[in-house]
């Protein structure tokens, strides 16, 4: 499999933290047909949670989050990187933001199963397009 690299939109979202939340969000997506490369929610102060989002396609994910009622951060740009799995794939891509003075923000990776690995990389947004040129990423 070849590593392909990818500039991708990026929103957060805070929302109640109690049963079933997660469901209506999602099943709101679900029910506009909103297809998401990544996801991931963890609590956030008292009584609330954050979600992130990583959509395929942005403007069908604002439309369907405003019709669920969801007040989104502003749109920042992350990376999708995905490749075959091995031992030191996040290292190497990690050295080529180092090697060009990128530094990371946040990442989040995981094994795709099948050999594969996914991972989602964000920096500071001033650094968007040295970090493009460091990955060759568009």
């Amino acid at each position: 499999m070849a590593e392909t690299i990818r500039q991708v939109e990026h929103y957060s979202a805070t929302v109640t933290n109690k049963i079933g939340e997660g469901a209506r969000v999602l099943g709101a997506l679900r029910d506009a047909g909103v297809n998401l490369i990544a996801l991931w929610g963890y609590p956030h102060g008292s009584g609330k949670a954050t979600i992130e989002f990583i959509p395929e396609n942005g403007a069908a994910f604002v439309a369907a989050a405003k019709s669920a009622k969801l007040k989104l951060s502003k749109k920042q740009i992350a990376f999708h990187v995905r490749g075959a799995d091995r031992p030191g794939a996040i290292a190497e891509i990690c050295a080529r933001l180092a090697a060009a003075k990128v530094n990371i923000g946040a990442i989040q990776a995981v094994c795709g199963g099948g050999g594969s690995y996914g991972t989602v990389i964000f920096l500071p947004q001033a650094a968007v397009g040295k970090a493009a040129k460091a990955l060759g990423a568009g």
